[in-house]
């Protein structure tokens, strides 16, 4: 029997992987007009595809649980916002909030909760969407290779470095003991619930704490910024 926890993470995923395709769109469209590479934008638009299929295998796994209601898109953040100049500034500011940081912590969450997920549909889902966010990840990062070869390169690393502290504590509100759901968990999980792709919150703030020392530390000291 599947329970209210599992109907209303998989109803979250329809909505979080939407609001990435709609936020991805934007982004390409900045690399459009700032000149970017065109494998780059080529990468972004594939992102866009893959996320809208994220999106429709979510809601799959949901109408099979016995969802009904509609997914809690926030349209207010099916976009992205200009804050500087060059256009260059903002999406060097996409790049490693979103792709960098999210897309890289992506990878392993997805893989922890494919682990033990044994419901076929769900299956499916985690599995397409972990094989996905193997390229996500390395778009981030790809695409800030590309801004480290731009006339703004000098500029890069002290722009990350003073941004970095603010994503990380948004990391740590969302995956961390920052979230209250997170740091009172205690790690009550049904098999059931695991079957279908769950794993306990706080979990998720172990996986944070491996994946800043094994990926975010040297991915961004191998590019000259200290984190």
């Amino acid at each position: 029997m599947t329970t209210l926890r599992v109907r209303e993470e998989w109803r979250a995923r329809i909505a979080a992987e939407y609001t990435s395709a709609a936020v991805t769109q934007h982004l390409v469209l900045w690399l459009i007009q700032a000149g970017a590479p065109p494998d780059l934008i080529e990468a972004g638009l594939a992102i866009v595809a893959d996320e809208l299929v994220h999106s429709r295998m979510s809601h799959e796994v949901y109408v099979a649980v016995g969802g009904t209601r509609p997914p809690a898109i926030d349209r207010e953040q099916l976009g992205l916002a200009r804050s500087s100049e060059p256009l260059e500034l903002d999406i060097l500011r996409i790049a490693v909030r979103v792709f960098c940081l999210g897309e890289t912590i992506a990878v392993p969450l997805f893989k922890h909760l494919r682990e033990r997920c044994t419901e076929p549909l769900a299956r499916d889902a985690l599995d397409r969407i972990l094989r996905d966010e193997v390229r996500h990840r390395d778009f981030g990062w790809d695409l800030l290779d590309w801004l480290l070869s731009t006339p703004l390169a000098d500029e890069v690393p002290a722009i990350v470095e003073a941004a970095l502290p603010a994503m990380f504590a948004q990391l740590e509100a969302t995956y961390g003991t920052g979230n209250d759901a997170v740091a009172t968990d205690d790690g009550a999980i049904t098999d059931g619930e695991r079957a279908w792709g769950l794993a306990p919150p706080r979990d998720y703030a172990e996986i944070l704490a491996r994946t800043i020392e094994r990926d975010y530390r040297p991915r961004f000291e191998a590019r000259g910024i200290r984190i």
